[in-house]
């Protein structure tokens, strides 16, 4: 990482390290969307609804996973902008170690949890079924794809980004490929589709490790002594995205609670079809933040402090572009969309009447993730996470019990944007404080 290219040109720049981190997650994303085309057209339904009953344990997951990576990229990449690369390659070794223990015992946990999960959430009993089949097989899965996640930041943070760019591509062919030979050829069902995800994700981790024996440049894997002071301070900076996920997977709970009660299965198949473009925008910020975030914490521990605040301006422009584009695309081919997924019609009618108002979220939302993952880059965690509080967690669950309550399922829809607009004005708030105290923003 040079900070005099940086400098010379921060547009180009960020591109070069967010465009080869937007497409892994937007293949990250496809993989997602796949599972859902092949469990709607093979599976039915319930087996969608089945699905995204469980993805408050997905999130729990990437909470875990991010707020561990993050925290831990964020200080590598401070130290590796201070010259000290000794430091830097302690941390990503710890780093990971702490990944792989934090994954494990989640899984490990969550055997115990899905039946008082379902029992709460009401859920009948074929759709009980198609979850057990598919979420046992993923608690062996999740763990690989968070280490996967973990490492490929730091395969970033050394200025590679293509190649896990290429390890992505890998995981979604291969994962698209098994979809279907596991659920359309050998009608394996719902605990196929998991499989085809878990033999992917081992594929991709043998790559990984392949690039930490024989290709890495700064960070290599090896012994290490375990530090409480990097622990600690490697935590506090990532709870903000530990904050995020947590709350987008409470937030799910609830709105599965909701809308189970609102329009049963239907309503969760509708708004998960729906959610599938909310996950893929997300994925794509996100990708934008984890190429923009190295950029960022490297100039920052430079001391130019200014050239990390320009990286962040020109980030949030780039995702409120893409923002309104796709709220533009979406409007016009929602019913098409639908019908991709299922041919129920009242199902589709849902979709296509809620989707105008949910992408209208996607004006301030990549605006304030992007802020959230700056304020996490330079050291702030305690902006960043008000920031993910809010639009994760605090005003969107005001949002889901109350606005369903006035409006049923519009309200369901609105919830969102209502949430990512009021957090836009806390973003905005935190931004004008510094300027205020003199620190460039």
């Amino acid at each position: 990482m040079n900070l005099e290219q940086i400098k010379q040109n921060p547009g180009k720049m960020i591109f070069h390290f967010s465009v080869p981190a937007i497409i892994s997650m937007m293949l990250t994303a496809l993989i997602t969307i796949a599972d859902g085309f092949f469990m709607g057209n093979y599976v039915g339904k319930e087996g969608i609804a089945a699905v995204n009953l469980g993805l408050p344990i997905v999130y729990l997951y990437l909470g875990v996973g991010l707020m561990i990576s993050i925290g831990g990229v964020a200080m590598a990449g401070m130290a590796l902008g201070a010259g000290e690369r000794e430091a830097s390659n302690r941390i990503f070794r710890q780093t990971i170690a702490t990944t792989i223990g934090a994954a494990m015992l989640i899984s490990f946990l969550m055997l115990f949890c899905f039946s008082p999960m379902l029992s709460f959430l009401k859920a009948d009993e074929q759709v009980i079924r198609y979850f057990q089949e598919y979420y046992r097989i993923m608690l062996l899965e999740l763990p690989v794809m968070v280490v996967n996640s973990s490492l490929g930041m730091f395969i970033r943070g050394e200025g590679n980004p293509g190649f896990y760019m290429k390890v992505t591509v890998l995981n979604a062919l291969m994962n698209i490929i098994l979809d279907y030979l596991f659920a359309d050829c050998l009608s394996w069902g719902a605990g196929g589709i998991a499989f085809a995800s878990l033999l992917a994700a081992v594929a991709s981790l043998f790559w990984i490790l392949y690039y930490f024996l024989k290709k890495a440049g700064i960070y290599h894997l090896g012994a290490f002594r375990f530090s409480g002071k990097v622990f600690l301070r490697g935590m506090l900076n990532g709870s903000s995205e530990f904050i995020g996920e947590m709350s987008t997977g409470i937030a799910m709970f609830a709105y599965n609670f909701v809308i189970m009660r609102k329009a049963g299965v239907d309503g969760v198949t509708a708004f998960t079809i729906a959610g599938y473009v909310a996950y893929g925008f997300s994925m794509f910020v996100v990708g934008f933040g984890q190429g923009a975030s190295p950029l960022m914490s490297f100039t920052f521990g430079a001391r130019e402090y200014d050239l990390a605040a320009e990286l962040r301006r020109r980030t949030n422009r780039y995702v409120f572009c893409a923002g309104v584009l796709v709220f533009l695309v979406m409007g016009g081919a929602s019913g098409w969309y639908g019908n991709i997924f299922v041919k129920n019609e009242e199902i589709k009618q849902m979709i296509q009447s809620g989707m105008m108002i949910f992408t209208s979220s996607f004006f301030f939302a990549g605006i304030n993730a992007i802020t959230s993952f700056y304020f996490t880059s330079t050291g702030r965690a305690f902006e960043s996470a008000v920031i993910s509080l809010s639009r994760g967690l605090v005003v969107l669950l005001a949002c889901i019990f109350i606005l369903p309550v006035l409006l049923g399922m519009t309200g369901v829809w609105m919830a969102a944007p209502v949430t990512e607009g009021v957090t836009f004005g806390l973003t905005v708030f935190f931004l004008h404080r510094d300027r205020k105290r003199g620190v460039t923003v």
